[in-house]
Order: structure tokens, then C-alpha cells, then sequence
């Protein structure tokens, strides 16, 4: 399978903020489907071109656009976190998976909603 992925967009993960210490659950996008929906929903690319672009068939960026959509419906109804394979953020160490006093609001920097209790009571 020969898929043009270089120079797309960097990932990231994503997770609800309210309620995020009870979030367990999340979809998994891959570069592939985040590829599919960068040209088609947010470039405006027709399924043909965009399966030109990436070196697929019109099935595989069909199959591909489709469950991505998915995923992301399912995240914002069911309140998921939303993470992508290869997100950079992770590796640093500024993933909201792993930290959810991390605001990305105020640039990684501690949420201005998190009390100082907060903070050393997972409880609240």
C-alpha cells in the first residue's frame, strides 16, 4: 500500500474537559483516516481526488473517510477522548491522557478551574 502521509498534519489528542477524571474510554484515529478527512472535509477534495493524492483506491478512502467520521461522532456523543497514533504531544509528556490538571487552553499550563484541594485530592 503506497499512501502519501508525509507532510500532514501533526497529531494530537483531544479528551473532554468536563468530567475528564471519570473519561476512560477513547477512539484511536489513524494517520491514514486523519488523512482522508483532512482532504475531503477540511480541503474540500472530492473521495476520487483525494484517493489520487494518497495513492488508494476510491473503496480504501471510502472505507477510511467513513470510520473516521465514526470515530469522531462517537467521541463527541459519548464523551471520549479522542487520540491519534503518532501524537507528538505524548512523547513530551503534555498529553491530557496523562496529566488532566494540563489546560490546553493557557498552553499546556496548569487549568485555571483546578483549586489548589484539587490538585492533591483526585477525589476533588
Amino acid at each position: 500500500m503506497n499512501r502519501a502521509l508525509r507532510g500532514g498534519p501533526s497529531g494530537q489528542c483531544y479528551a473532554p474537559q468536563c468530567n475528564s477524571h471519570e473519561q476512560n474510554e477513547a477512539v484511536m484515529l489513524l494517520p491514514e483516516e486523519i488523512a482522508a478527512l483532512d482532504l475531503i472535509d477540511f480541503q474540500g477534495l472530492e473521495q476520487e481526488a483525494a484517493a489520487v493524492v494518497l495513492g488508494v483506491s476510491r473503496k480504501t478512502i471510502w472505507r477510511d473517510i467513513h470510520e473516521v467520521r465514526h470515530k469522531i461522532a462517537d467521541a463527541i456523543i459519548n464523551g471520549k477522548s479522542i487520540q491519534m497514533e503518532g501524537c507528538t504531544r505524548k512523547h513530551k509528556g503534555n498529553c491530557p491522557k496523562r496529566d488532566e490538571t494540563l489546560c490546553p487552553k493557557h498552553g499546556g499550563g496548569r487549568c485555571p478551574r483546578m483549586t489548589d484541594t484539587e490538585e492533591g485530592d483526585p477525589a476533588g
